[in-house]
């Protein structure tokens, strides 16, 4: 009797604990409560697709995304890297859902317009230089199935760079970058994930209650 009743208060503690730290994430970002159980829900099936251990691997992000494990894409790898906040190889929940909300359509348009400009500077020196601008151009024409000779994508990087880079400093700085965004919104397009407005209507058998028992 005693020991059902310390696994019982155990697992009071253990959800008392779950329903603070999803408490204190609703407070940082877009989502409320409800809606980050059902990402904690998400989280956890996609955590144990190959290792069942509570951290999204990069394997298993990549599985996520394309149904791969070894699926060599540009803007998977950099947005791996960027919800891997604690730079550690692997994606804990609160990054999961701190990321995510960059992509939330109530999260700010600075922030993400600042997050793309980190998923464009590949090698994190603070500028987009022509060659990362050139790999990005060359990973979005591969995402849509086009194809383009060398040539007019030459030409696409030149013409973007001339019109960005406005101090002629041959790369893009982050308050150039906001102005080429405003000139083009459409740039900062896929930044925006519409079902994640409600989460609740999405994944409707995630849905719990906010309440925490007595």
């Amino acid at each position: 009797m005693l020991a059902l009743r310390g696994c019982f208060f155990k697992q009071k503690i253990k959800k008392q604990t779950r329903y603070d730290a999803n408490a204190r994430l609703a407070s940082e970002t877009p989502f409320t409560i409800n809606e980050i159980e059902a990402l904690y829900h998400l989280f956890k099936k996609l955590s144990s697709t190959i290792i069942d251990d509570d951290l999204i691997h990069k394997e298993e992000f990549l599985l996520a995304l394309f149904r791969s494990r070894n699926t060599n894409n540009l803007f998977a790898e950099r947005i791996f890297n960027l919800f891997d906040i604690k730079h550690d190889g692997v994606i804990e929940f609160g990054e999961f859902v701190r990321s995510l909300s960059i992509f939330h359509p109530r999260a700010s348009v600075a922030d993400k317009i600042s997050f793309a400009f980190r998923l464009y500077d590949l090698r994190e020196t603070g500028y987009i230089e022509r060659d990362e601008l050139k790999e990005m151009v060359l990973a979005i024409l591969s995402e849509s199935d086009l194809t383009l000779s060398e040539d007019t994508i030459e030409s696409m990087v030149d013409k973007t760079l001339a019109e960005a880079d406005l101090n002629g400093d041959g790369k893009i700085d982050e308050q150039e970058w906001e102005e080429l965004v405003a000139k083009h919104p459409s740039l900062i397009k896929n930044m925006t994930i519409p079902y994640l407005r409600d989460l609740t209507v999405a994944f409707p058998s995630f849905v719990l209650n906010t309440e925490v028992p007595d």
